[in-house]
């Protein structure tokens, strides 16, 4: 066995980031090899996984980008279990490796992500590197890679905790429109729209809508002629609450956000509309 020192234990401990103790066992099942060591390390951290399946990964971080011309864009969640880990340096360098994987490569999956290679190691590698280091759960629950031919722009919030894509169907975008459309990227975040407008809104979930309202009106005790005319009120705010075009924009209440497209279309000198948005918040239900 070769002699385990305080020093080796150190160089594993910053080429691996685990804990003191790992670090001991791990040199120790390796003989005192490094790499062997290493290695240990991140088959430990990929058996612990199954340990941990049940757990709830509570906390994490969203990112949001966009290329340098806004053309190809990606979002994506991953997932931990405490603050203390998605405050952690080393958690926000990984999620930040694996955005540039899912940018720079052709990933459809989890699995396609996992076999991605980054200067020698794969995701999966390093993903069980992170594993190692921190005894939690860690997944990339959900991702999503876009191109346009128009322009992508992003909102990331302060916290990490939300992120947002929007589609505009045109590229060419002078300073104020770029503002402007930053700040749909923000009312995206704070008023968490379902559809882009009220054509968008399938007559399948207006027919829900109309039934729950009216039901509601009878139970109440107003007359069917009455209930049909209460629920084809709450449609009109249904609307305005749900679809981004007709939501108050919240940074000027006499304004809507369609205003908003037609002040873009304007400064452009060509009509512009929102193409598509993604919003992510992590924890959120994907049902």
């Amino acid at each position: 066995m070769g002699q385990i020192t305080p020093q080796l234990v150190k160089d594993l401990r910053v080429k691996t980031g685990a804990g003191m103790g790992d670090c001991k066992k791990a040199l120790v099942e390796s003989n005192g090899d490094l790499q062997e060591a290493i290695d240990f390390l991140r088959k430990k951290g990929a058996a612990s996984m199954a340990k941990r399946a049940d757990r709830a990964a509570k906390e994490g971080m969203v990112i949001a980008r966009t290329d340098k011309n806004g053309k190809n864009a990606v979002i994506v969640e991953i997932n931990c279990e405490t603050d203390f880990v998605a405050l952690n340096e080393a958690f926000v360098t990984y999620c930040g490796i694996v955005a540039d994987a899912i940018e720079n490569n052709d990933v459809k999956s989890v699995e396609d992500l996992l076999k991605i290679s980054v200067d020698g190691d794969s995701i999966e590698e390093l993903h069980n590197d992170i594993l190692a280091k921190f005894s939690e759960k860690i997944e990339s629950r959900r991702f999503k890679k876009l191109a346009t031919e128009g322009v992508f722009s992003t909102y990331n919030h302060s916290n990490n905790k939300l992120g947002v894509l929007v589609e505009m169907s045109t590229d060419g975008l002078g300073e104020p429109s770029k503002a402007l459309v930053h700040d749909i990227t923000m009312q995206i975040a704070a008023m968490n729209p379902l559809y882009i407008s009220k054509e968008d809104v399938p007559q399948t979930d207006i027919d829900k809508e109309i039934e729950i309202y009216n039901d509601a009106a009878v139970l109440e005790g107003k007359k069917p002629e009455l209930a049909e005319r209460i629920a084809t009120g709450k449609i009109a705010k249904f609307y305005k609450d749900q679809c981004l075009v007709q939501q108050v924009y919240v940074k000027d209440s006499g304004k809507t956000i369609a205003d908003v497209v037609k002040e873009i279309s304007d400064d452009s000198g060509k009509e512009v509309s929102v193409k598509s948005f993604s919003r992510f918040m992590f924890g959120e239900s994907l049902d």
